[in-house]
């Protein structure tokens, strides 16, 4: 989550999904202003889970507007406003319990 601060990420939510979810514990959902911006925050957290000695699996590009990385009990979404919007997934998610939310 710090990465996406970093990179000035918004409207970030941590989700707690360990109760409803069977292949990942937290989901990390988060927007990026742009395509560049979207781009940015996949590098940094890829750079910070290699330094982790973890390989992340990535779906998506930044020009999709939006980039998944499997961090194993992580799952991030990084995305671009309207596909926040459009694809809803904070409802999809809304059983979760939240531990943080960062406007």
């Amino acid at each position: 989550m710090e990465a996406a601060l970093d990179k000035q990420a918004n409207n970030i939510v941590l989700l707690d999904v360990r109760k409803i979810c069977s292949y990942t514990d937290y989901i990390i959902l988060c927007n990026a202003e742009s395509n560049p911006q979207l781009e940015a925050i996949q590098k940094e957290m890829e750079g910070i889970s290699k330094k982790e000695n973890a390989r992340p699996r990535i779906e998506g590009t930044s020009e999709s507007g939006w980039v998944l990385l499997d961090l194993g009990e992580i799952v991030v979404h990084v995305l671009l406003p309207s596909e926040r919007e459009y694809y809803q997934l904070d409802e999809l998610w809304n059983e979760a319990q939240t531990l943080v939310k960062i406007q």
